[in-house]
């Protein structure tokens, strides 16, 4: 496995990609996530109240359009004090400390300088608890099924924290076992349709852990050729019938990383983005008929747009 986590590469990579865009047409984006910082210094969702999940959005996006400011970090770093890692969840747990590695490279605190030693090592004895019988690994210690997503969490997590993911060829063996026949995965065992995400979360895992082949890479081909919608972007699933802005940016981020990029036209993506996803006073919708922005679309509009940036014209 390559020493740089995979969120580190991807963030460098999408950062790179923002550079070639003109600054002006990024600045609302950054205005509109600092406007989602709350009194207490996380960011929220649509819900109102700050959350780790969106607060982990938010950084992500701050990072990539150039980095926090100093006084963002000092109220982030309150926020993020208040929580106790070995009490998060899986995706939590990731924000924390993903968060906190922005915080630190931004030149703010260390978060993790005084937490217990051998705090990496708890924090992957919690993750064990959630591995299952299947080789992966579940949302909850009560989930039975290995989730393909949480999977691709936790090993996100074992990257973050420095340790080598226990027992890996069960773990493929899992991702191996959650495709089905229109050659993309499913999320646990008994879903028969493939998701976009899914597939996407399988082709990272598989990346990370060396296990990808050329007859994996045409069958996600096929796979991403049936999820291709009509509006320029890409559905969840071969069932519903609009693109959305998460499946977008996952799809687009596996073809490229597959290399089949060659197989979509990037200026109708170009325009899905910006024409029925991007408001012009900043911000990100999840789909053509959702009315709000939040943080999380936000990261993956602005993560398109700099895959597209990134990609030979």
């Amino acid at each position: 496995m390559s020493n740089q986590p995979y969120l580190v590469k991807l963030a460098l990579r999408l950062a790179a990609g923002l550079e070639k865009m003109p600054p002006a047409s990024l600045e609302k984006h950054r205005t509109f996530i600092l406007s989602q910082q709350q009194a207490d210094g996380g960011f929220s969702g649509r819900e109102g109240g700050s959350d780790l999940y969106y607060t982990g959005f938010a950084v992500r996006s701050l990072g990539i359009l150039g980095g926090l400011e100093k006084q963002t970090c000092l109220e982030l770093s309150q926020f993020l004090k208040q929580f106790k890692l070995e009490n998060l969840s899986t995706i939590d747990l990731l924000s924390w400390l993903y968060s906190a590695l922005i915080i630190q490279a931004s030149g703010g605190e260390d978060l993790l300088a005084s937490a217990p030693e051998h705090w990496n090592t708890r924090v992957a004895l919690n993750l064990e608890r959630l591995r299952t019988s299947d080789g992966g690994y579940a949302k909850s210690d009560q989930g039975a099924l290995g989730s393909t997503y949480h999977s691709f969490l936790v090993v996100l997590i074992y990257q973050m924290i420095g340790l080598e993911i226990p027992a890996t060829n069960d773990l493929i063996q899992f991702i191996f076992d959650r495709q089905r026949d229109d050659g993309g995965f499913v999320e646990i065992t008994p879903m028969k349709r493939s998701g976009t995400n899914p597939t996407a979360a399988a082709v990272a895992i598989l990346i990370i852990l060396n296990a990808m082949d050329d007859e994996l890479k045409e069958d996600v081909r096929d796979f991403l050729t049936q999820v291709k919608s009509s509006e320029g972007g890409f559905q969840a699933n071969t069932r519903i019938p609009f693109a959305d802005g998460l499946s977008t940016f996952t799809a687009l981020l596996t073809a490229q990383d597959l290399d089949l990029t060659s197989l979509f036209d990037q200026m109708n993506f170009f325009k899905f983005m910006t024409e029925w996803l991007e408001f012009p006073t900043g911000g990100f919708r999840g789909a053509s008929w959702d009315e709000q922005a939040d943080v999380e679309y936000t990261f993956y509009g602005l993560g398109v747009l700099a895959l597209l940036a990134n990609s030979p014209k």
